[in-house]
């Protein structure tokens, strides 16, 4: 028998997760049944939408986002399938472990079927549950499939120095567009200016209409959108005739308690006067497709036109530290976690 660990969330937040939030159990993985592997997981991948799926939780029920929810990329130590043989690295979504027994016939309810490490030779493994992972997936069809940036267009991202909005600015600049991206803290802008963005912008500290007014005087074409809230109101009612908005995430309010949510700006009249287009997607709607994404993204990196950046916490006990260091705003690029 092998000895696991995972995080139980033992009550629904309030606000910022606290530590006494979450609790480590112990537990007896049962023995491999025909189809299953074995599965010791290397790296863990933290991310904004975990916080959303808290408001499932059932006190106590150890049914939580985090033993159900989350990326991780594991070594595949014992086997009842041929097709993953000892040795074999895969990408898989069964949350904050150590070690995981996986039913490769069961595809998950997120992510779809079990999927191998793409080759990432010469790579970090880690950017499998980053830029050459759901999050670079996430950018590539957000941006090219539901943004669809024509020639000489400005792109905005907001979030844009997280796990996402990083790639999606550099995926722009790749295209040829034009790319602004909005971030917290000068040493984010710092690093998105290096990395190509045309203009990055400090929310915090900068008037933010009058600022995106200087960097975008056409307008803005397309709107990329992890965080929600003021920011987000203003570059779409700086948005150009038939502009297109993708919804990725709304990390301003994931925090926050849904009855102390601040009341969002009339956005009709902009919506209607300009007949912009707004949707929100997940990369759901692209799961059979995944592998075109992760091999261009991977092409990318390669050749030095994609830079990817992660923020590293080490050991199974820091998983906490690492979400809320995250969620705070902490990392620069994608947060993961090496075990």
């Amino acid at each position: 028998m092998v000895k696991a660990r995972k995080y139980v969330v033992k009550k629904v937040f309030q606000g910022l997760p606290k530590r006494e939030d979450f609790e480590i159990v112990e537990y007896e993985l049962p023995a491999l049944k025909n189809g299953e592997i074995l599965v010791k997981v290397e790296w863990v991948s933290v991310d904004p939408y975990m916080r959303s799926y808290n408001s499932i939780v059932q006190e106590g029920s150890g049914i939580t986002p985090y033993d159900q929810f989350g990326y991780q990329i594991g070594l595949v130590k014992e086997s009842r399938d041929a097709r993953y043989p000892v040795g074999t690295r895969v990408v898989s979504h069964k949350g904050w472990c150590d070690y995981a027994v996986i039913d490769t016939n069961v595809p998950d309810k997120i992510t779809g079927p079990l999927y191998k490490l793409p080759d990432l030779s010469g790579l970090s493994n880690s950017f499998g549950i980053g830029a050459a992972g759901m999050p670079g997936a996430t950018a590539y069809f957000g941006l090219l499939e539901v943004c669809q940036p024509k020639e000489g267009e400005t792109v905005v991202v907001t979030g844009a120095a997280g796990a996402v909005g990083s790639v999606v600015g550099q995926i722009a600049k790749i295209k040829g567009y034009k790319v602004i991206g909005f971030a917290g803290s000068d040493e984010k802008v710092k690093w998105l200016e290096e990395i190509g963005f045309d203009k990055a912008i400090n929310y915090k500290t900068a008037d933010v209409a009058a600022a995106l007014k200087e960097a975008a005087p056409g307008g803005v074409d397309c709107f990329f959108d992890n965080v929600g809230g003021d920011v987000s109101n203003e570059v779409i009612y700086q948005m150009n005739e038939f502009g297109r908005v993708a919804i990725c995430g709304s990390i301003s309010v994931y925090n926050l308690d849904r009855d102390k949510r601040p009341k969002g700006a009339m956005l009709q009249p902009v919506i209607l006067g300009k007949q912009l287009k707004i949707e929100g997607f997940s990369l759901m709607r692209w799961l059979d497709q995944q592998s075109v994404a992760h091999e261009q993204l991977i092409k990318w990196i390669r050749s030095g036109k994609l830079i990817p950046r992660e923020h590293v916490t080490e050991g199974f006990e820091n998983i906490y530290d690492a979400f809320v260091g995250m969620l705070k705003g902490e990392n620069v690029g994608k947060a993961v976690v090496k075990l």
